[in-house]
């Protein structure tokens, strides 16, 4: 029997579709649900631990209270011993260092944990190096080498620890980024230490990368094909990141880097968008494209930054009306691996995948596979 600790930091990513661009702070959490911002880490780690149920005969699990795990064992149909108490509905980063410590001087196998960045840290925090850990990216923010591709993965890859396929660990990257500095534009990573996690290389995500040194003329020759490829009667769901940003700046608009806006007739309807608002404003046009780029050393096209464009605004407008576009240095970083999405919606997750063109010069471009 493997030891299986159970976190889940029930309000990772809650900023995410309601534009906040990160979770961290009670304020943040405060404003986003005053924004409508409903929790979603819970069901992404659902869809983990329904994965287990075929080795659950090999898995002793223990896990903290409600939200925190007990909640989502249960409706997994999973066996698991609870431990510890919790403010339910008033959870803190506290909480989850407290678990992972108390997890930790169990002497268990590995803990699994959801959430983000800021989670990450806390995990760190609570146990550094001492016990393999494996995260469920659940956050905002997931620049940190210690989480799984996406839910269903670490629920495959959990499998395949607790029949012993997987046995060797290796240390990890914790990222985080300053969330005040990144509503204001300016993305500042930094290294906070380490994590021991199960080494499998195609289960889990590199860190997110930089740009290339050549990696300008490449964008502006693709921002000057997608201005001059630019269709008029046609609202535009502009994503988050720089490339995007080269785009609008080709074409003289505002942008907002790290949001979504909305563009019709190359004017800026609506900046900054959440999921609520996109979804409004889409339902009043015939025609809707997106626009969206590549995570650098990810490969994430989808579900890393750019929450607000949810699943249910994927499946509005159709696989055929998405345009992703990336450098050519972006594109050879993922040294062949295939583009990845993380929707919270296995149904558009499905939708999304197979083959899509990845626009990376002026008129010239790349067939890509997609994975769920």
């Amino acid at each position: 029997m493997k030891k299986l600790g159970f976190i889940v930091n029930p309000v990772a990513g809650i900023g995410g579709k309601v534009g906040l661009k990160g979770s961290d702070g009670e304020a943040t959490l405060l404003k986003a649900l005053e924004l409508g911002a409903v929790p979603e880490s819970g069901k992404k780690a659902l869809v983990t631990m329904n994965l287990l149920k075929e080795t659950a005969d090999q898995l002793d699990i223990y896990t903290y209270p409600g939200e925190m795990g007990a909640d989502i064992c249960k409706a997994a149909g999973l066996k698991y011993t609870m431990i510890g108490e919790i403010n339910s509905g008033h959870t803190a980063p506290e909480d989850t260092i407290k678990a992972a410590r108390q997890l930790r001087d169990m002497e268990l196998d590995l803990i699994l944990f959801a959430g983000g960045d800021g989670t990450a840290r806390n995990i760190m925090d609570a146990v550094g190096t001492s016990i393999p850990v494996l995260g469920i990216p659940t956050g905002c923010k997931i620049h940190s080498g210690v989480y799984a591709v996406n839910p269903r993965t670490a629920g495959m890859l959990m499998g395949q620890y607790a029949q012993g396929k997987v046995r060797e660990t290796k240390e990890a990257e914790v990222m985080d980024i300053d969330e005040d500095l990144f509503r204001k534009g300016t993305v500042q990573a930094r290294l906070y230490g380490y994590l021991q996690i199960p080494n499998e290389t195609k289960m889990v995500q590199n860190l997110k990368s930089g740009r290339g040194y050549s990696e300008s003329t490449s964008i502006e020759l693709l921002s000057n094909y997608i201005a001059d490829e630019w269709e008029n009667d046609t609202l535009y769901v502009v994503g988050t990141g720089s490339t995007t940003a080269a785009i609008m700046k080709k074409m003289g608009l505002a942008n907002t880097l790290l949001g979504v806006d909305l563009v019709y007739n190359r004017e800026v309807l609506a900046s900054d968008c959440t999921e609520r608002q996109i979804l409004d404003i889409i339902k009043d046009y015939k025609k809707v494209k997106i626009i969206v780029t590549v995570i650098g050393g990810q490969g994430y096209i989808f579900g890393r930054g750019n929450q607000q464009i949810s699943a249910e605004v994927i499946r509005r407008v159709g696989k055929e009306n998405i345009i992703v576009a990336a450098s050519k240095n972006k594109v050879l970083s993922l040294f062949g691996q295939p583009l990845y999405v993380d929707t919270g919606d296995e149904e558009v997750n499905k939708m999304l995948t197979g083959y899509i063109r990845i626009i990376v010069g002026y008129g010239e471009s790349v067939m890509a596979k997609v994975s769920d």
